[in-house]
């Protein structure tokens, strides 16, 4: 499959395609530009529409960006009875960069897209040279106590709106998660909602079975074994959703071997929308970081 998927990605720089990893499961693919690969992985409500604005900077800089929307996400396939958690998550993304042949490349997660990533590093090491986290810790659960209770008003959603009343959530969760609102329009709302509203039955299904996942293995005591370089983006937005708390980032700076904390000065949890180029500021951190440690590979505007 590997072999598959290599031939499709060397016919054009810029590819969408689904990826099976079994019959019920298979992950959205886009892949853009050539150079040493940058994975970006979205969280619970993103998708790579999510990530429209700072895909052009990473292939101007000379990287391949390649999005991978993890089960249940964006416009990958939606199983109602599949293993949800962050555990089996961060192993399909490993399959996945597997079969495309991107081995030590550098991921940029962004909040439970980060909480995977860690799980990646630790797991799979030869696949990850170093990653950023924008708004992601070290999450122990697929989703929050509020995501689970309002998993209990299920039966209602169609009654009240479908997926117009997704859509108005989606909206107010998008605004009080910014520092700087002026970013979500009606054009983005639909962009964000563009998978959920494709087969609503199925996103309600899936959003049920993530709120009862079960985590097989913590990530607290395996901190220690992510060896490579991290680096933890936070928007200094007073009170936005979503934000990494003090208790996490202190946990992290005493288990990681490598680490800091980068901030994106006024922006909320999205940002990868508010200040995409912050995002390039920190990628171009963990390069040097790696170039000092002899990490593999360097970053595209050095050579």
């Amino acid at each position: 499959m590997w072999l598959l998927a290599l031939s499709l990605l060397a016919a054009d720089s810029s590819r969408v395609f689904t990826l099976p990893l079994s019959p019920t499961e298979s992950l959205h693919v886009e892949s853009t530009g050539e150079g040493e690969p940058v994975v970006l992985l979205p969280g619970l409500f993103g998708s790579a529409f999510g990530f429209r604005r700072l895909v052009p900077l990473l292939v101007e800089a000379g990287y391949r960006a390649v999005v991978v929307e993890p089960l249940g996400i964006g416009l990958s396939a939606r199983p109602a009875n599949a293993d949800y958690s962050l555990l089996a998550q961060s192993d399909r993304v490993a399959a996945a960069l597997d079969s495309l042949g991107l081995k030590h490349a550098v991921l940029i997660g962004h909040s439970m897209g980060g909480a995977m990533a860690f799980r990646v590093a630790y797991r799979h090491p030869d696949l990850v040279r170093g990653f950023i986290s924008l708004e992601g810790g070290p999450t122990e659960q697929a989703t929050t106590p509020a995501f689970r209770r309002a998993m209990r008003f299920v039966p209602w959603i169609k009654v009240f709106g479908g997926i117009r009343l997704i859509r108005r959530k989606i909206r107010s969760s998008l605004i009080f998660s910014s520092g700087d609102p002026g970013w979500v329009t009606d054009s983005v709302v639909q962009g964000y909602t563009a998978g959920a509203a494709r087969d609503l039955n199925a996103t309600l299904k899936s959003f049920l079975a993530m709120a009862r996942s079960k985590e097989h293995e913590p990530l607290r005591p395996h901190l220690g074994e992510v060896r490579c370089p991290v680096r933890l983006v936070l928007g200094t937005a007073p009170q936005h959703d979503g934000s990494v708390g003090s208790d996490e980032v202190d946990l992290l700076a005493r288990t990681l071997p490598n680490f800091a904390v980068d901030s994106a000065d006024g922006a909320g949890h999205f940002i990868q929308e508010e200040q995409p180029e912050r995002v390039m500021v920190a990628l171009d951190e963990l390069e040097h970081t790696l170039r000092e440690a002899g990490g593999r590979g360097s970053a595209p505007g050095s050579r």
